[in-house]
Formats: structure tokens, C-alpha cells, sequence
């Protein structure tokens, strides 16, 4: 019949350049939050403080004397 569409292959890859592929995907990102900046500040200051206060010394003592 005239005028209806033909059945799309779909067992078939469909290759298209990378440009076309893109060509509709357009990703806006969003401002970090301060408070999210804010949390992982404080991991980092936490985290440095905890490797040196404790496992620094703990490493030494276990390096030292093995149980």
C-alpha cells in the first residue's frame, strides 16, 4: 500500500557518526550547594585529623611491636 510507513529493522545496529548521536543531548549542570561544599570540607579536616591523631601512632606501635 502507498503511503504507510515501512517497518523499521530493529535486529540491525544502527550506526550513526558521534555527532549525530549528540546532537540532541544537551546536559546543563547544576551549582554545587554551599553547604554540600561545606560537608566535604569538614570530611577532609576530619579525615586528616584522624589519620594523624590516631592511626599515625597506632601504626608505629604495630609496626614496633607486633602482637
Amino acid at each position: 500500500m502507498k503511503g504507510e510507513f515501512e517497518p523499521i529493522a530493529y535486529d540491525q545496529p544502527d550506526y550513526k557518526s558521534a555527532a549525530a548521536e549528540g546532537r540532541f543531548h544537551n546536559y546543563v549542570g547544576s551549582r554545587i550547594p554551599w553547604y554540600v561544599r561545606l560537608v566535604w570540607i569538614l570530611f577532609w579536616v576530619f579525615a586528616v585529623f584522624y589519620v594523624i591523631r590516631y592511626l599515625f601512632p597506632d601504626l608505629q606501635t604495630e609496626i614496633l611491636n607486633p602482637p
